[in-house]
């Protein structure tokens, strides 16, 4: 059974979109309810009527989890904590702010959850000011249908959010509706308001009457710009969603390991426990149980064995599984390492030469979810800084931000060099910087994520308090030449 067999099963509503039930797929394998709808479990082998239940009917038992490991290695790598840009900005108050705001709003663990959900195509990052305190939520896409600006087709004009929902679900949320009736809710954020409206009947909605809105719900930001970041996931999409960070194909791989684990266990069950087979008993039809404490007792005539089966049939499907694993990996961009082949610590470079596809599939990621999403965020935190004033959590505060300076981002290496990797870093630093080749700026950018720096600005501050080093001569300007050509 391959993914497109499988999602034939997935219930459909003709409402929505079809990139809507897309993305919910999709989102099932990544969370794992991808096999929910088949009805019997993997050990049912016949139903209640005594007919043979097919394994394509049947949920498996084991499972592989393929596709998430791509995508939890492919996110750990771009939004961890040792590998979460910092915030660069010639304006020291602003970078030191934005630093302070990043920190406090945990928007590494929001950048993490977008890159996660949005590994199916695309996610959204909502921006909220709410007590002059800057927060951020990550929706899905699903329900969610942007709209861009004719003049502008990279800046938002406004986001809708539009799915049906439960008369109960609503009830409890104070609105007067009926129970047992299912209604359309909708929202729409612009650039000044998020809009809400009442619920909607099916029934209405189908003749075309309008939303009526909400008015008691609705809020105004006055912020100028539509508060959410539309992150489209991998190039090769539409204007509205990216490709899966996990393609089709890797899918059906991961489906065909399932059930062939699944097969695999339930051969190794019937190992421990293989049928009896007893030819010509001696006493009448009765049942025999199988035990030590239970002797068979046959005829002259007669036998009984047991049906065993060899075992190397679980090594051969472990041994399938593995090469399928790999071939799924090798088309997802994963990590194909092995760590039983490690016998010392590798350097940063013969790390990034080992994961080189999981290197390229979070670089590629960087583009959309770092320069992207990730600095279109900082520069709405600006933006928002010119309209209220933002406070930190201890309420100081924090103060307009500067438009003029621009803000990018600072990438750490992909893995942490070891200590002969520094100190041959140190050697070469020191070189370029005596020869004059290199700033002190630069060389202390290049070693701030490997000495833990939050600020270089401030670490050549504290390297000047302190002076020249002891026993090293202080480096000298080149002089200029007096050479003249004839």
């Amino acid at each position: 059974m391959d993914f497109k067999t499988l999602k034939a099963t997935y219930a459909q509503d003709p409402d929505y979109p079809l990139r809507s039930a897309n993305i919910c797929a999709l989102t099932r394998v990544l969370d794992g309810t991808m096999y929910d709808e088949i009805e019997h479990p993997f050990s049912m082998e016949k139903n209640e009527s005594g007919e043979y239940i097919s394994l394509g009917k049947r949920r498996p038992s084991a499972r592989t989890r393929l596709c998430a490991t791509v995508v939890n290695d492919s996110v750990s790598l771009l939004f961890s904590e040792g590998h979460f840009p910092a915030v660069d900005c010639k304006n020291e108050e602003t970078r030191d702010t934005l630093t302070s705001i990043v920190r406090e709003s945990r928007l590494n663990q929001v950048m993490i959850d977008a890159a996660t959900r949005g590994s199916v195509g695309s996610v959204a990052i909502l921006l909220r000011v709410l007590g002059n305190r800057v927060f951020f939520s990550v929706m899905g896409s699903a329900y969610l249908t942007p709209a861009w600006q004719a003049e502008a087709p990279d800046t938002l004009e406004s986001v809708t959010e539009r799915f049906k929902v439960k008369g109960d679900v609503l009830k409890g949320m104070g609105y007067a509706v009926d129970e047992k009736e299912t209604y359309w809710f909708q929202r729409i954020w612009s650039a000044t308001a998020e809009t809400w409206y009442l619920p909607q009947k099916l029934s209405d909605a189908k003749e075309g009457k309008s939303p009526i809105e909400d008015k008691a719900r609705t809020t105004e930001h006055k912020l100028g710009f539509v508060p959410m970041v539309w992150v489209r996931n991998l190039p090769g999409g539409d204007d509205t969603d990216g490709k899966s960070t996990f393609p089709p194909e890797a899918i059906d791989v991961q489906i065909e390991s399932d059930y062939l684990l699944s097969q695999g266990g339930r051969g190794l069950r019937y190992s421990a426990d293989p049928t009896l087979h007893i030819k010509n008993p001696a006493f009448g039809d009765g049942a025999m149980i199988k035990g030590a404490a239970n002797a068979i007792v046959t005829a002259t005539d007669g036998d009984a064995k047991l049906l065993e089966i060899s075992g190397d049939a679980a090594t051969a499907v472990m041994d399938w599984i593995k090469g399928l694993r790999e071939i799924a990996l090798e088309g997802a961009g994963g990590n194909r390492s092995n760590a039983d082949k490690l016998s010392a610590a590798q350097s940063g470079r013969a790390m990034e030469l080992m994961n080189q596809s999981l290197i390229w599939l979070a670089d590629k990621l960087r583009i959309s979810y770092g320069e992207g999403a990730l600095l279109e965020i900082l520069n709405m935190i600006v933006k928002a800084s010119q309209v209220f004033a933002l406070v930190n959590k201890k309420g100081a505060v924090l103060g307009r931000l500067s438009q003029t300076e621009d803000v990018s981002l600072r990438w750490p290496q992909w893995y942490a060099p070891t200590y002969a990797d520094k100190q041959t870093q140190a050697t070469t630093l020191d070189v370029l910087r005596l020869a004059g080749l290199l700033s002190q700026e630069t060389a202390v950018k290049s070693l701030a994520d490997s000495y833990d720096v939050a600020d270089p600005a401030d670490e050549i501050a504290r390297i000047a308090a302190d002076g020249p080093p002891p026993n090293l001569p202080v480096p000298k300007e080149p002089t200029p030449s007096t050479e003249t050509n004839d």
